[in-house]
């Protein structure tokens, strides 16, 4: 009797699993606020140098008095005549401003006056933030293979609350950057690892609409919670404590969540690991008999028995060093390096608008609920493969033909590049979360928390492309939307020659993985692709649980 088997006896898809969805919503609202606080703390209002004679005229006056400069939000007057129109320039550099606050709301940057030649400071900060979570992946990562999931998720959210509670007391560039690099140690570490856990222990039927849909309905709550609770306070200070607490409580998991069964099962311990099941089948008040546990530990040393030093101590390299591993592993880490930069691109695109920031975020993260909720039936219908094959090359598509409509320089086009624009921006969330799951699947459990931190960083790593490739609508307005549907159509050729994983029962060696998929053509996935529950393969499959359908990261 395999995991799956004792799984699916204990139950799959009972109260324990729905404790998961719910800790995992509350774990998705926290890591949202966490994630886009980097950018409450930084908004930066309409702002203008401050002149004693402006006192007591309205912003609208101010900006018209300004407007005729170059650098109206940097530019520092000596007298202001009382036309309107013949002003005398300063040589002083300006050092105070007036803000036209958003809401009522003091970012950082106005209360350290952060602006024009000090701007750079607060984008230091940033990249730091991001620095810090390429290294926390990489290392909480390795711990949630060493130490276990849950130990290493309460480890990256503890570096969550840490650096953004230091940094309410910032007050200079080096403190500001150190307490951002400590604060991004947790940005993806503090998410992943519970959903990898989640993976291991839900079922299909809630994996697939079930568990996209609490993802994208809760982060996006989180995001909304993020601007308005910023609002409410009314200071990035007070807002900063209010959204770092939460962070602490995800200390409580180690008391209500159990410890990946599959990881321990690799780790030699399967004592641990029927412990753990039996807990689940208690709280899911399911009567399993000493006769199955017992198969199950059979199964588990005949099967590991060879080759469970190995899976002991298996190190992330080792999946180069067979030759389908290696070529899995390749193709998911170009995957991500697409996919990443196109989204953070995308997502980054919104200059121009000429509303608040706060408003912009709130109507970006009202499209997450009903894109996690398609990704979930499609995967649920169609199949992971066709999901990410799909949603990628249509995302391409949406991409170049707003390049057209750009190329072509017209007001009337405008209403067709906005629809475009977010047609794109809908797609991109699907296709994101479809490739995520790949990485999640098709890496063995005995590697998979250091895998799937490689890929994430990987894809990190390549979205620092992101302000270029926007760049460069500079030079050639098309360009960005044209390079975009380029990378796109891609990395749907990419996802074509990895093998499906619906209905499959995942690997959780290295000499599984090897295996897994083997003989399986790139267009095999069509012919399954709309084959109904409990058809003679599925039934013949017996009661598997099967890696399907959700979503790794936050959208940005």
């Amino acid at each position: 009797m395999d995991f799956e088997e004792i799984l699916a006896k204990c139950g799959n898809s009972s109260r324990y699993q729905f404790v998961l969805l719910a800790l995992y919503g509350y774990l998705m609202v926290v890591v949202s606020m966490h994630y886009f606080s980097q950018n409450v703390i930084s908004f930066v209002p309409d702002h203008w140098c401050y002149h004693e004679q402006l006192e007591n005229r309205s912003f609208a006056e101010i900006e018209k008095i300004y407007s005729q400069f170059e650098k109206p939000s940097c530019t520092r007057l000596e007298k202001i005549d009382e036309d309107g129109q013949n002003h005398t320039l300063s040589r002083e550099r300006c050092n105070r401003w007036i803000y036209k606050y958003d809401f009522g709301y003091k970012s950082m940057n106005t209360e350290l006056n952060w602006v024009c030649d000090e701007a750079y400071k607060a984008r230091v900060g940033q990249s730091l933030f991001f620095v810090g979570s390429v290294c926390g992946t990489l290392a909480f990562g390795l711990l949630g293979d060493r130490i276990g999931r849950i130990r290493a998720l309460i480890l990256a959210n503890w570096c969550g609350f840490l650096g953004d509670f230091s940094t309410i007391f910032a007050g200079s560039l080096t403190s500001f950057s150190i307490s951002r690099f400590i604060s991004g140690l947790a940005a993806d570490a503090n998410s992943y690892l519970m959903y990898i856990l989640i993976l291991e222990y839900v079922s299909p039927s809630l994996r697939n609409v079930g568990l996209n849909t609490v993802l994208g309905s809760f982060y996006c709550l989180g995001l909304i919670g993020a601007c308005w609770l910023a609002v409410w306070v009314g200071h990035w200070r007070i807002f900063l404590a209010c959204s770092s607490v939460p962070l602490l409580l995800v200390t409580l998991f180690y008391f209500l969540v159990q410890e990946s069964a599959q990881w321990l099962v690799t780790r030699n311990d399967v004592d641990g690991a029927i412990r753990r099941l039996e807990r689940v089948a208690k709280i899911n008040r399911r009567q399993v008999a000493d006769k199955d546990f017992k198969d199950f530990r059979i199964y588990c040393e005949q099967h590991y028995r060879k080759d469970k030093n190995q899976e002991e101590h298996a190190k992330l390299l080792d999946m180069l060093k067979t030759p389908r591993m290696r070529s899995t592993a390749f193709k998911l880490l170009l995957i991500f390096i697409i996919i990443v930069p196109c989204y953070n691109t995308i997502a980054r695109n919104v200059e121009g608008l000429g509303i608040s920031p706060f408003i912009m975020f709130s109507l970006n993260a009202l499209t997450l609920p009903p894109s996690g909720y398609l990704q979930g039936l499609l995967q649920d219908r169609m199949g992971r493969k066709a999901t990410a094959v799909g949603w990628m090359a249509i995302t391409g598509i949406f991409a170049v033909a707003a390049g057209l409509v750009i190329s072509q320089g017209s007001n009337r086009n405008v209403l067709l590049l906005v629809g475009l624009t977010m047609a794109a921006r809908f797609g991109v969330s699907i296709a994101d979360g479809a490739s995520s799951q790949f990485s999640t699947e098709l890496i063995p459990t005995s590697v998979r928390g250091r895998g799937v931190a490689v890929v994430h960083v990987a894809g990190f790593a390549a979205s620092f492309l992101s302000p270029y490739i926007l760049h460069l609508g500079t030079y050639y307005k098309p360009a960005p939307s044209i390079i975009l549907g380029l990378l796109f159509l891609s990395g749907a050729y990419v996802c074509l020659l990895l093998p499906e994983t619906r209905n499959k029962k995942l690997p959780m060696s290295l000499a599984e993985g090897e295996e897994f998929g083997r003989g399986e053509g790139i267009f095999d996935f069509l012919r399954h692709m709309f084959r109904r529950e409990g058809s003679k393969s599925e039934v013949e499959m017996g009661p598997t649980i099967v890696e399907e359908d959700t979503l790794i990261n936050k959208p940005v």
